[in-house]
Formats: C-alpha cells, sequence, structure tokens
C-alpha cells in the first residue's frame, strides 16, 4: 500500500514506473516527474484504464475514494469509463444551454433585422443586470423568482423603464429556447404585473394658438438685432428645440392649424416649422 511519505519521496524514473496501492488503484509515474492515478479494472471481459487525476492535487486519500465509487458502479453493472463520458456530455450540453449562449445566440438571430445602437444597448443591458446572476445557469431552470430578484435590483435604481425592457428582452430569449428545444415555458410572462408601474409621460405644455403670432414676432425682432444671421436662425431654432420632448414623448408643438392667424403669421409660421424640421 502506499503512504503520503512514500509518495513525495518517489522520484521521476528514466522510463514510466508504477506505485501499486490496492484494488487496482496505482500511481504512474513519468520521466518528466508526473505522477497520475490511474484505476484498473475489468467491464465486459477487457481490461480498462480510469484517469482519476494527479498528485497532490488529488490526494491519496482522495484517489482512494475515488476508487470506492468506481468500484461501486462497477458493481451496479455501470462501466465507470462511460459513466464519466455521459457527465462529461451532459455538462457541455448544459453549457450550450445556459441562459447567456441563448441570448446571445438570438441577439445574432435579430441583429440584421435591429439598429446597431438598440442591438448593442440590449445586449449591455444583459451584460450589466442578467448574466451575471443567471447567465451560466441552464435556461431550462431559470425561474420566475429568478428573474424577478434580478429586476428588482434595477427598480432600486431608480430605473423602472429600462427593469421593464429587460424583462421584454428576457421574455424574448426564453420564446426563442422554447422555439429551439432548449426550455419548456417562459417564466417572463409570469411577471406580469410584478414589477413596478412605469410612470406616466409628461407631455410638454402647448403654445396657445391665439399667443402663436406674438411669439413668432418675437422670434423675428430678435432675428434682426442679431450682427449674424445666421447665427441668429441657429440660436433661435435651439431655443424652440430646447423645449422639444424626449424620445417617444409628444411631436413638436408647432402644429397648429393657420384658421384665424394673419398672412404674415402664417409665413413665420410655415417659416419655423422648417428651420425646426432641419434642426432635428
Amino acid at each position: 500500500m502506499l503512504t503520503d511519505t512514500l509518495i513525495r519521496k518517489a522520484k521521476a524514473p528514466n522510463k514510466p514506473k508504477k506505485l501499486a496501492d490496492e484494488r487496482g488503484l496505482y500511481l504512474l509515474l513519468t520521466p518528466n516527474g508526473g505522477k497520475w492515478w490511474r484505476l484498473k479494472y475489468r467491464f465486459g471481459g477487457k481490461e480498462k484504464l480510469l484517469s482519476l487525476g494527479t498528485y497532490p492535487d488529488v490526494s491519496l486519500a482522495k484517489a482512494r475514494e475515488a476508487r470506492d465509487l468506481a468500484r461501486q458502479q462497477l458493481a451496479g453493472g455501470t462501466d465507470p469509463s462511460a459513466a464519466r463520458q455521459q457527465e462529461k456530455q451532459e455538462k457541455a450540453q448544459a453549457a450550450a444551454n445556459d441562459f447567456q449562449t441563448v441570448a446571445r445566440e438570438w441577439l445574432d438571430n435579430v441583429k440584421p433585422r435591429w439598429a446597431p445602437l438598440y442591438h448593442n444597448d440590449t445586449l449591455k443591458r444583459f451584460e450589466a443586470y442578467i448574466f451575471p446572476g443567471i447567465g451560466r445557469k441552464p435556461i431550462g431552470d431559470v425561474t420566475a423568482p429568478d428573474l424577478l430578484a434580478l429586476l428588482r435590483k434595477v427598480e432600486a435604481r431608480g430605473t423602472l423603464e429600462t427593469a421593464h425592457k429587460v424583462g421584454r428582452a428576457c421574455g424574448q430569449v426564453f420564446r426563442y429556447g422554447i422555439a429551439s428545444g432548449r426550455c419548456e415555458r417562459n417564466p417572463a410572462a409570469d411577471l406580469r404585473g410584478a414589477l413596478k408601474a412605469r410612470p406616466k409621460p409628461k407631455h410638454m405644455a402647448a403654445l396657445p394658438a391665439s399667443e402663436l403670432p406674438s411669439f413668432l414676432h418675437k422670434i423675428d425682432e430678435c432675428q434682426r438685432r442679431s450682427k449674424n444671421a445666421s447665427a441668429g436662425r441657429s440660436k433661435n431654432a435651439s431655443r424652440l428645440t430646447a423645449g422639444r420632448p424626449p424620445a417617444g414623448g409628444p411631436s413638436c408643438a408647432l402644429v397648429y392649424s393657420s384658421d384665424g392667424l394673419s398672412g404674415r403669421s402664417v409665413a413665420r409660421l410655415a417659416r419655423w416649422r422648417r428651420l425646426l424640421c432641419l434642426s432635428r
């Protein structure tokens, strides 16, 4: 039988050498100084070898435990080598079906149809909020509570709109996973009503039509006083666009009908409409 002292003192031989322990376990010494655990056994009438790691990464006690587990598999009619290969295949399959892998595959599929900026923003949200938590988890094992816990963290940052966007994107990943046979259901659908409601958009106040002629007249007066007419137009255009609603909000306030306005006011309105559109 082997001992830790004997193994530590064993020196590299000129050619491979076996140090036997018991019940088929031995330590293979190699000329380059390697010490490899091997288990010799018979299965189906054939002699086979099973690698159990290297010393000192795998200690003598751990090597004996691995030997005993392998012999239990043999007693149950299972080939330890075949069982190990199956375990490796299952791990590789699980890695190919984790949430992050499926999400990146889905993003690659939709990339030709999306604007580059939108695609990149979606990927960054996954990398910031989702992948660190469930990225390496098999997509079929992700539950609604798993997803909600991550989205709650996004909510806690005060970014409710982002939380909803991330939730929707996750739902699309799960739907892709179902279609590609990686999972059977979409837990994101179970979160409907679980996230905080998004605040209603605040619309910009509209200028009453009765005040529009005076407003346009003041703009013209300001422009005439400007030494640089071109700079003046840019400046005035920026004044108009400074109050432009945010993306997704209402459109420009200069949408009044010309009914009730003088010819001069109508001409001013048309000119500033064009200027405002060009400044966008």
